[in-house]
C-alpha cells in the first residue's frame, strides 16, 4: 500500500517515513502543500498524512482542494495545533482523523491501519503495458506465466514507467518522486534500479524494454 506524507520538518519526515516503510508501506514524502496536491492528483494513494502548517499551502487548504476534486483518499492530519477547535477545523475540512504532535509512533501506526481498514473501496490494482502487468498488491512484475517480486524502490521505478509509457522521464524527476526531497541517496540509485529492471525484463522475456535517451532520461517502450 502507498502513502503520501507531507511534512516540512526534515527530521520528523525521515523518522515517520522510516517507521511506515518498516511496516511495509511505500511512502512518498514531500515538504510542502503544493507538492502534496501535485502528487495526490497524479498518483493513487491508499492514505495521505498531512501536516497542518506547511509552506506553499497549508494542510487544511490541501485537503479541501482534494475533496473538491472528488479525491476521497483517507487523510490523517498531524499537527502541533491540538486544541479542540483545531481538531474540529481539520475534520470539517475533510480529514478522516487528527493526531496532535507530539505523538507515539505506535499510535500513528494504529491510526494508519484503522484508516486503511475503513477504506472499503481499496482493492489491489494492476497496471499493464505490452505483455507486462505490475501488481500493486504484491509488488509483482508479471509477464505471461513468469513473475518476479520487486523491492519497494524497484517497484516504484517500474510503476512510474508503467503509468507513463513512452514518456521520457529524467533521472532527476525519478529521484525527486521516489527517493524524496529529504533523501541522502545519490542519483546513481536511479541508474542502479533501471539497470536491475532491464535485466528483469529480459529474464521475463517481455517485449517491453527501457530505452535510454542520452542526456535526457528513460522511457518504457515496446518491441514491435
Amino acid at each position: 500500500m502507498r502513502i503520501l506524507f507531507a511534512e516540512d520538518d526534515k527530521t520528523l519526515s525521515r523518522g515517520v517515513t522510516a517507521l511506515l516503510e518498516h511496516d511495509g508501506y511505500i511512502v512518498d514524502a514531500v515538504a510542502d502543500g503544493l507538492a502534496a496536491v501535485d502528487y495526490a492528483q497524479q498518483e493513487q494513494y491508499d492514505c495521505i498524512i498531512l501536516d497542518v502548517m506547511m509552506p506553499g499551502m497549508d494542510g487544511l487548504s490541501v485537503v479541501r482542494k482534494l475533496r473538491q476534486a472528488q479525491n476521497n483518499t483517507p487523510v490523517l492530519f498531524l499537527s502541533a495545533k491540538g486544541g479542540v477547535q483545531d481538531r474540529v477545523d481539520g475534520l470539517d475540512a475533510g480529514a478522516d482523523d487528527y493526531l496532535p504532535k507530539p505523538f507515539a509512533g505506535s499510535e500513528l501506526r494504529a491510526r494508519v491501519r484503522a484508516l486503511l481498514r475503513r477504506r472499503a473501496d481499496y482493492t489491489p490494482t494492476r497496471l499493464a503495458f505490452a505483455d507486462l502487468e505490475l501488481d500493486a498488491g504484491t509488488c509483482e512484475l508479471i509477464c505471461g506465466e513468469k513473475s518476479i517480486t520487486l523491492s519497494r524502490k524497484a517497484y516504484q521505478v517500474m510503476e512510474t514507467f508503467m503509468r507513463n509509457p513512452r514518456v521520457v522521464i529524467s533521472p532527476e524527476l525519478m529521484m525527486e518522486r521516489i527517493w524524496g526531497w529529504n533523501s541522502e541517496a545519490e542519483i546513481h540509485v536511479v541508474w542502479v534500479n533501471v539497470s536491475f529492471l532491464r535485466k528483469q525484463l529480459k529474464q521475463l522475456g517481455s517485449r517491453a524494454y527501457i530505452k535510454t535517451l542520452r542526456g535526457t532520461g528513460y522511457s518504457l517502450e515496446e518491441q514491435k
